[in-house]
């Protein structure tokens, strides 16, 4: 079937639910570290406890996406897991700064990314699904920017509570989570549940072509045992493309991980100089480093507008690389900054980096994808962030106790290090044509060293 050229606000409204999607990672990364310490983590557990995010999406995402890949009913193939999704999310958001122990906040945490899968894996096939080969990369950037948007806000929540409304201005107690930490929180599980409901009632999604068709194959192909081998044939089968992208990613998400870990308690240690978590300076550093990550998340924001043009200019692979240097220049000039106002022209590199991360690996890789293995293939792809993920949750610990002697900045601009390597991989990387479905095909039933 020929896919119709969506208008401007149709693919607004498809990409919304991005929006709530991205409230919840923004509270995440901007956030747990520092929940984790105020509940009594050292810098070297650190690692361990964000387990959860790449091990949920390694075993949640390709399954999620292969369910789809086989699911229609009233709400149609994607949105039914944009819905399920966004209740758990919503109602773990609530939970999360109730937290009184470390083995709840990290147990929360494992319940939190699994629903996000739940709801963001398929976002990436709804783009796919819905929009033509020259519209894709428009749409991926949409996503972009609202991730953008919704970490803005979501990052920068604590720090206006506090300096905005005035919500206990100074430290918290010993064991406890901030006020302005729990409201912001309880905002973003308002946000999540809007921002997808909003998606799902404003886009109707495509029947396949042949229902009854589609519906035999289903229940052919149903069962845990088939669809765990379906799954792991798909693996075997990825296109040439995927398996060079898978490089890039790995490098790009190490990086990234080393931020995310230890930017915000690196700002709150080094560049504030704070003693310990129990000063009202930690809070404050803290606080600050979530204007920073509001700081890349704007400029991810505005970028993306910008986005699809450079890509026509430049194409898609130099875009990406050079997007990707921008990131690594600002992690490694972390190193030599103590004022806490350039840090944000050091983020503005870094939500340079991020607009491209969200879009570009996927516009490119959505067209060497067989259109019925979609959700499955995007869903595989993610085991290229999550996996390096895991390696850095399990391992970097002892990194840090052993080699960094427990230095945060010495873990962020190992972050600009591996994005570095990311940018001169992508040139390595072959890109299938729009041209050649048939090859795209072919491709993926035939796995080739990448």
């Amino acid at each position: 079937m020929e896919k119709p050229r969506l208008s401007f606000w149709q693919i607004w409204n498809m990409s919304f639910g991005f929006l709530g999607i991205q409230f919840g990672w923004g509270l995440q990364m901007a956030n747990m570290s520092a929940i984790y310490e105020y509940l009594g983590a050292e810098a070297s557990d650190i690692p361990i406890l964000w387990l959860a995010a790449p091990l949920t999406g390694l075993i949640v995402q390709p399954i999620i996406g292969h369910m789809s890949d086989r699911t229609w009913g009233r709400l149609g193939r994607r949105r039914p897991y944009f819905l399920i999704g966004a209740i758990l999310s919503s109602g773990t958001l609530i939970l999360m700064p109730q937290s009184s122990a470390l083995w709840m906040a990290a147990g929360l945490l494992w319940i939190l990314d699994a629903s996000i899968n739940i709801s963001m894996e398929p976002f990436r096939a709804f783009v796919a699904d819905l929009l033509p080969e020259e519209q894709r990369t428009r749409g991926f950037a949409m996503q972009s920017l609202f991730i953008g948007l919704g970490a803005v806000i979501a990052s920068a929540l604590p720090w206006m509570l506090t300096n905005l409304f005035h919500f206990e201005p100074g430290g918290a107690a010993a064991g406890t989570i901030p006020l302005t930490v729990r409201l912001s929180f309880y905002v973003g599980a308002a946000a999540f549940s809007g921002a997808v409901l909003w998606t799902i009632l404003s886009t109707k999604e495509y029947p396949p072509e042949d229902l009854a068709a589609f519906l035999r194959a289903k229940a052919d192909k149903s069962g845990l045992a088939k669809n765990a081998r379906e799954i792991f044939h798909s693996i075997g089968g990825m296109p040439r493309t995927m398996r060079q992208l898978a490089w890039v990613q790995i490098c790009t998400w190490l990086g990234l991980f080393c931020m995310w870990l230890y930017f915000p308690v690196a700002v709150a240690r080094n560049v504030f100089g704070a003693p310990d978590q129990t000063s009202p300076i930690y809070k404050e550093g803290v606080e600050w480093a979530g204007i920073c990550f509001a700081m890349y998340s704007a400029v991810c924001f505005v970028f993306s507008f910008l986005l699809p043009a450079v890509a026509r200019a430049a194409g898609r692979k130099m875009t990406h690389s050079i997007c990707l240097l921008a990131g690594a220049a600002g992690l490694l000039s972390v190193a030599i900054i103590h004022n806490k106002f350039l840090l944000l022209l050091s983020m503005t590199g870094v939500g340079i980096a991020w607009a491209s991360i969200l879009a570009m690996p996927y516009a490119v890789l959505a067209g060497s994808l067989p259109a019925e293995k979609t959700g499955v293939y995007m869903g595989i792809f993610n085991f290229f962030i999550v996996i390096p993920e895991i390696a850095a949750s399990l391992g970097f610990g002892w990194v840090m106790a052993h080699l960094l002697d427990n230095n945060r900045l010495a873990a962020v601009v190992a972050g600009g290090v591996f994005l570095t390597l990311a940018a001169l991989l992508m040139q390595r990387v072959e890109e299938a044509t729009a041209a050649a479905p048939s090859r795209a095909r072919a491709l993926a039933a035939e796995p080739k060293a990448g």
